[in-house]
């Protein structure tokens, strides 16, 4: 579970803790104070500004509304989405925190090849660029590219501690979200190294669910869509009165819930 008072009320050891919860309540000014604060406290280490990065992006699912069902699981709404574009102040800060993110995990596994926070730090910077290349830019072979290179460091990630629940995500998402694809489109990504087994996603996604840290909301509102997508209306209903009660400051679980109902 995440810490649940704010940044400003809890000693720096668990500030990552409440800017991910403030990051899922769309309290996105909390967030990047307490990301902000653990980078001051915790200077050489990279999962601080690549959080950062990660508020900066959440914000961006918001503004643009990407993050709700009638978004994730129509393809056409999806294919067709050009409303708003993409906010240049917030894809500047989004990319220095990534930068310094990378930077400082670069630094970290040139001295310790095995590091699992920098691995993952740079697995998660690659799996947010991905997610912003595809989902904002609409550059669906980059965000490829990088999904397929945070799966690569997730693995390496796993096969030195197989219980990193956050790292299933990046193989979890890659697997799940490429199944989608049309059966030909599919057997091409698979040609080209990609990972697309549905069922081994939606496990991976569920692993990172009950067993994840800083991911597992994330992973759970993942799970939901993937429910609408499959008409197992239960399900979604079940994991997003989950996330409605763990985070109160959403709308987005209450306005999904409502549609449900």
């Amino acid at each position: 579970m995440l810490g649940g008072a704010r940044a400003a009320n809890v000693p720096a050891a668990s500030t990552l803790d409440a800017g991910y919860r403030n990051l899922y309540n769309l309290q996105f000014d909390d967030a990047h104070r307490a990301f902000h604060e653990w980078q001051q406290a915790n200077p050489q280490d990279p999962l601080g500004p690549a959080s950062d990065a990660a508020a900066y992006l959440f914000f961006e699912f918001n503004r643009m509304h990407i993050l709700e069902s009638e978004f994730l699981t129509n393809d056409k709404n999806f294919q067709d989405q050009k409303k708003l574009s993409p906010d240049a102040r917030t894809k500047q800060a989004f990319e220095s925190q990534l930068a310094r993110a990378r930077q400082l995990a670069d630094a970290v596994l040139a001295q310790e090849p095995r590091n699992p926070n920098a691995l993952f730090a740079s697995a998660l910077t690659l799996g947010l660029r991905g997610d912003y290349a595809a989902l904002i830019e609409k550059r669906n072979l980059a965000g490829l590219s990088y999904m397929k290179e945070a799966r690569v460091l997730a693995q390496r990630l796993l096969a030195t501690d197989p219980s990193y629940g956050d790292a299933y995500l990046a193989l979890g998402v890659e697997n799940y979200l490429l199944s989608l694809k049309p059966a030909p489109l599919r057997w091409l990504l698979r040609v080209g190294g990609a990972q697309t087994d549905k069922a081994a996603g939606l496990q991976d996604l569920r692993f990172t669910a009950e067993k994840g840290h800083y991911l597992a909301p994330y992973a759970r509102l993942l799970l939901a869509v993937a429910a609408l997508r499959d008409n197992d209306r239960d399900r979604a209903r079940d994991l997003l009165e989950g996330l409605a009660r763990e985070f109160p400051q959403n709308p987005l679980y209450v306005r999904e819930l409502a549609l449900l109902r």
